[in-house]
């Protein structure tokens, strides 16, 4: 009980830090620093100029020593330049392998549907295993190794719809959206002498951030709820207007998602209205709509809201 009071005052310092720099989006900010707890990774999609990457960098600055990369997803940008390359050293005759900015503890992967799916795809293996094979060498990654994705949305020229496979292997897909007029004049107002960003403090270490992890795990799921998340994912297979449904992946990102935040929002065990704030989150993405489907207005996010409504909640 001890490391899970510990981990939530972590979770709390942590939150009110990065809150303090991005302002307006309080659900959105929570339910990404509960990806980071859960151990999975985030894709943030939304119109450029919102606050993605500043949230990003926002989450690097409140650990102290975490190791913080970002790359700019181009067109021209190759397998290579995230993952690393062997370059040849003429005086030892050898090939020296260096690494790319995939290794690293947070990773900030700038508009990545501007790079080409074959460039984009270099992260399959990081994200699923926390490890990079490279000229069939294996290279570990680090237990700390979040991927904060930041894409535009798929209709914006010069943009590539993300594979299918690189969807999955986000826990979540948020959006940050247009903040009200309130919270705007309150961004200039903190943007007059130098962005906020740069004078934000460590607020937890490395170590705390690997403690919250692990108590992440500890809180308690009871055997309904987990029957519950497996009918929610499970009601996605069989619709017809879903061409590919989630997996048994999307299962435990819910199980995962719902455990770290519930810690965040200060309970050690896990209810049923938190998976379903967050299953949209987790499931919506995944999914596959038929074109007819779509041309009728369905998307994953309706199809996520009518399975809530019909899949009778635990009690």
């Amino acid at each position: 009980m001890s490391d899970l009071i510990s981990a939530r005052q972590t979770a709390r310092r942590l939150e009110d830090a990065v809150r303090s720099v991005v302002r307006g989006q309080d659900a959105a900010l929570r339910n990404i620093l509960a990806c980071l707890a859960g151990g999975g990774h985030a894709l943030v999609e939304d119109v450029p100029g919102t606050g993605k990457t500043t949230l990003a960098k926002a989450i690097a600055r409140a650990v102290s020593g975490s190791v913080f990369k970002r790359v700019q997803f181009t067109p021209d940008l190759l397998p290579g330049d995230i993952l690393g390359v062997s370059i040849f050293d003429p005086r030892t005759q050898e090939f020296r392998f260096r690494a790319g900015p995939v290794f690293c503890d947070i990773l900030l992967a700038d508009e990545i549907n501007r790079a080409a799916p074959r460039t984009q795809s270099a992260l399959l293996e990081a994200m699923a295993e926390r490890q990079a094979t490279i000229d069939g060498e294996r290279y570990d990654l680090d237990a700390l190794f979040f991927v904060i994705a930041t894409q535009n949305p798929v209709e914006f020229r010069g943009t590539y719809p993300l594979p299918e496979a690189q969807m999955d292997r986000f826990m979540i897909q948020s959006r940050l959206g247009y903040v009200g007029p309130a919270e705007e004049r309150a961004i200039l107002a903190a943007q007059i002498g130098s962005h906020p960003v740069d004078s934000l403090a460590p607020v937890i270490d490395r170590a705390d951030l690997l403690e919250l992890l692990s108590a992440t795990r500890e809180v308690r799921i009871g055997e309904e709820l987990r029957g519950y998340i497996v009918d929610l994912v499970a009601a996605t297979r069989g619709r017809a207007e879903v061409q590919l449904a989630a997996s048994p992946r999307a299962s435990i990102a819910l199980m995962r998602m719902a455990q770290a935040l519930s810690l965040f929002e200060g309970r050690d065990f896990v209810i049923p209205e938190t998976i379903q704030s967050i299953a949209a989150d987790v499931i919506a993405h995944r999914l596959v709509i038929a074109p007819e489907a779509k041309l009728s207005g369905m998307s994953g996010r309706r199809v996520v809201a009518e399975i809530l409504a019909s899949v009778p909640v635990p009690v």
